[in-house]
């Protein structure tokens, strides 16, 4: 995040008594991608079509040789997904790292994490891209996580897609598509619901929509609002407070289509917010990894909570032009997220440490994100259907933020430190203002060459230039003053994908893709570089699109191997802490998506995907000059795995579609999933030499990864209807299966000591029950 990332040791092996701030560390189609209704009806005896915008045309995912994953309305409701965790099982190659809340969030596709602050996932509604493209808004870790009412459909296109949708697509892409205004027909609908966990607490949940026909089937309204509950189930042992991780999304849309004879007009408002009164925590021992002072019980001495609100503003335009489309999209979005977490730990021992008071004091530590950002973008298409179809375009955006920090320290039961410590009072008061501006130029070209075989390829020319400044105002952890820094790079990317039809259902497709992750003004601090350069990843993919028997059978499989280079790395040593482009990776694998109507009744599904990540060599190390040594610290060593990358993941999904001779329709439904081992790091390797003599070894010290378990989790559904009005009940975890979805050590900034391990648990056995009505 770019900031003091507690969650990252900050010290972890305790080579000097500095205390400082850690600036700048901060195959397939899936099975489930069915259209809303499909089995309710109950007499579909084939697989259904699934239209995609995945090229920035309306497509037959069928037909398109990338691997994309949808999932559907009705997927989500069945699930009672409320955030990406619900439903990441679903898409092979997608891994969800959750920190304790929604919006706390890390996204990485088909071994690309995020081991820096920006993202290696974009985000996009609809046309509008979302989130911060620089490196101090906390991207990476602060991945958008949309309350999913009033979604179409989720896409998640896996590898890079540099040349369609530009910067931080490096690993891939999720794309949340709203319902459109339907101009020609009238529909409200209203819902209500609750969950409870099992040993937690229980919310309930309401929502809202309407579409409406405003003038002669030309001019649509819709509008929808929703609030979702979240109960809280982990406790906390410090004060004794209980499930005290609740929370509420909520969110709200408005919608304007019009519909001309050649111009289309879309206008929507979008505002979304998540709020968590703490996050959800379990302390740990370091050593034997049994929870310290309950199953689902966490350590803090200061409230956690977390709080984004985006606001989200989209204008569309689409030019009809008989020969081809004239597009315009342009966007603009505010998003404000507040994160504070409980830093007693790692800075209480400064109150005893160096104060000389008899115990170690209290801690918290405020990060605060305001982000502008403003999207255009203009295209130029040819008509669908000919033997070339092409497409020019032109993008554009501009953020301004400001990242601030704010770092206090108390004594143990919270009140003010004791006379003559007060200028320790605020460790650190730090802001970090920045500008990103890129503009971008891409093509793409589409060529049938006879009946059977096609090629695309596309290329995109981008240049961005970055402004920022450290500015610290307060506090012992930095130097007081401000340190400006200014970048400037230009990226080129392209993709080219040959596909041949084998038969009117079967797809064979190669495609070689290239992505960047920007780089950006780094932090000003010894032996760390001014700037940082973009991350450039190559991708090569093979995939097989097939359907057979009658078209009862759907099997897809997709082998791939990515080529990272220049990855952006966070370097920090004694909490002090800059950006470094570290070395290469690789990640290669095989993703399988299948789906079975066993019967017109019955459908089974299999996702799958193997994947080995890891780092080819040591990572490029920092050297930190110290008063009588040097310490050069390696942050990645070859062969380390990818953070929270396993090696396989699989989910088998069963519905059975009924009616009753009442004239009701359901359907009951199940859902195994499960994620093998992962690491929460890489390795870090610290080594003293002699001054200016790296081959003089003074002494070394290495720190491990985490390792985390697999897991596994049953979820169950069932739902029955009659034309206007549907009830669901879903049972979540239904085992209640306990594994972690992200683990972090939490270590003292001045000794090193580990306190405990903090680890996130997969949601508890959760149940819910979901009424709506449509009139």
């Amino acid at each position: 995040m770019n900031a003091f990332q507690p969650a990252r040791p900050w010290c972890r092996s305790p080579l000097s008594m500095a205390v400082a701030a850690s600036l700048a560390c901060a195959a397939a189609v899936p099975a489930l991608a069915q259209d809303v209704g499909a089995l309710a009806a109950g007499d579909a005896s084939t697989l259904d079509t699934v239209v995609v915008t995945a090229n920035k045309r309306v497509e037959n995912v069928r037909d398109v040789g990338a691997s994309i994953s949808v999932v559907g309305e009705r997927e989500l409701e069945n699930l009672g997904a409320s955030s990406l965790s619900d439903y990441a099982a679903l898409i092979p190659g997608l891994q969800v790292q959750n920190a304790g809340s929604p919006g706390l969030t890390s996204v990485s596709l088909r071994g690309i994490s995020a081991l820096s602050s920006g993202a290696t996932v974009a985000t996009y509604i609809d046309e509008v891209p979302v989130g911060s493209s620089g490196i101090y808004q906390g991207a990476g870790a602060l991945m958008l996580d949309l309350l999913p009412y009033d979604i179409s459909r989720v896409e998640v296109l896996r590898g890079p897609q540099g040349t369609l949708y530009g910067a931080g697509a490096i690993g891939g892409l999720l794309k949340y598509v709203t319902h459109a205004p339907d101009a020609a027909g009238r529909e409200f609908r209203v819902g209500l619901g609750g969950r409870a966990v099992q040993d937690g607490g229980h919310d309930w949940n309401g929502r809202f929509g309407a579409s409406l026909p405003l003038h002669d089937d030309r001019l649509g309204l819709r509008v929808s609002a929703a609030r979702n509950g979240l109960p809280g189930y982990t406790d906390n042992a410090v004060d004794g407070r209980r499930d005290v991780n609740t929370g509420e999304q909520t969110g709200a849309r408005a919608a304007l289509s019009w519909d001309g004879d050649t111009v289309d007009v879309g206008l929507s408002v979008l505002q979304q917010r998540v709020r968590s009164d703490d996050r959800a925590s379990v302390a740990l021992d370091p050593q034997t990894r049994a929870p310290l002072a309950g199953e689902l019980s966490g350590r803090s001495w200061q409230r956690q909570p977390f709080d984004k609100k985006l606001t989200l503003a989209s204008l569309s335009l689409a030019w009809d032009l008989g020969w081809g489309d004239f597009v315009s999209a342009t966007g603009w979005s505010n998003t404000k997220t507040m994160d504070r977490i409980d830093t007693t730990v790692q800075f209480g021992e400064v109150a005893d440490q160096l104060l000389g008071l008899p115990e170690p004091g209290s801690s918290f530590t405020r990060y605060d994100f305001d982000l502008d950002k403003l999207t255009q973008e203009f295209r130029l298409t040819s008509a669908s259907g000919g033997r070339f179809e092409w497409m020019v375009g032109v993008f554009y955006t501009k953020e301004d933020a400001e990242q601030s920090q704010f770092a206090w320290l108390g004594q143990r039961d919270g009140s003010p430190l004791p006379a003559g410590g007060e200028a320790y009072s605020t460790l650190a008061r730090i802001a970090l203002p920045s500008t990103y501006e890129e503009l971008a130029l891409f093509a793409n070209g589409s060529w049938r060459i006879g009946e059977r075989f096609k090629l695309d390829a596309g290329i995109r020319q981008a240049r961005n230039e970055q402004w920022f400044s450290q500015n610290v105002s307060a506090g012992i952890l930095a130097p007081i003053g401000d340190a400006p820094g200014e970048s400037s790079e230009d990226v080129f990317t392209w993709s080219l994908s040959p596909q041949f039809k084998l038969a009117d259902d079967v797809l064979l497709y190669l495609r070689a893709a290239t992505g960047y992750q920007p780089g950006g003004p780094n932090v000003a601090l010894a032996g760390m570089p001014p700037s940082v350069d973009s991350s450039m990843l190559s991708s090569y993919e093979a995939g097989l699109k097939s359907q057979f028997a009658e078209r009862r059978v759907q099997l897809d499989l997709a082998a791939f191997r990515i080529d990272w280079e220049d990855i952006q790395v966070a370097s920090s040593f004694n909490g002090i802490g800059g950006l470094v482009n570290g070395g290469e990776a690789k990640s290669e694998g095989v993703e399988l998506a299948a789906l079975f109507r066993a019967t017109d009744r019955l459908l089974l599904g299999l996702n799958a995907a193997y994947t080995r990540a890891s780092v080819k060599n040591d990572f490029e190390p920092t050297v930190i000059p110290q008063d009588g040594f040097d310490v050069i610290l390696n942050t990645g060593l070859g062969g380390d795995r990818m953070p929270y990358v396993p090696k396989l993941s699989w989910s088998a999904t069963a519905e059975y579609a009924f009616a009753t001779a009442g004239g009701l329709d359901g359907q009951v439904g199940a859902a195994l999933r499960w994620t093998g081992d992962r690491v929460n790091d890489t390795t870090e390797r610290q080594r003293l030499t002699a001054p200016g003599d790296p081959s003089t070894v003074l002494g070394e010290a290495l720190t491990p990864p985490l390792e985390l378990d697999s897991y596994r989790a049953l979820d169950l559904y069932a739902g029955i209807g009659r034309d206007r009005w549907s009830l669901r009940a879903y049972v979540n975890n239904v085992t209640g299966e306990d594994g972690w979805s992200s683990i972090a050590p939490i270590d003292g900034a001045l000794t090193g000591a580990r306190g405990h391990l903090a680890a996130v648990p997969i949601q508890p056995r959760t149940f819910g029950i979901e009424f709506d009505y449509r009139f």
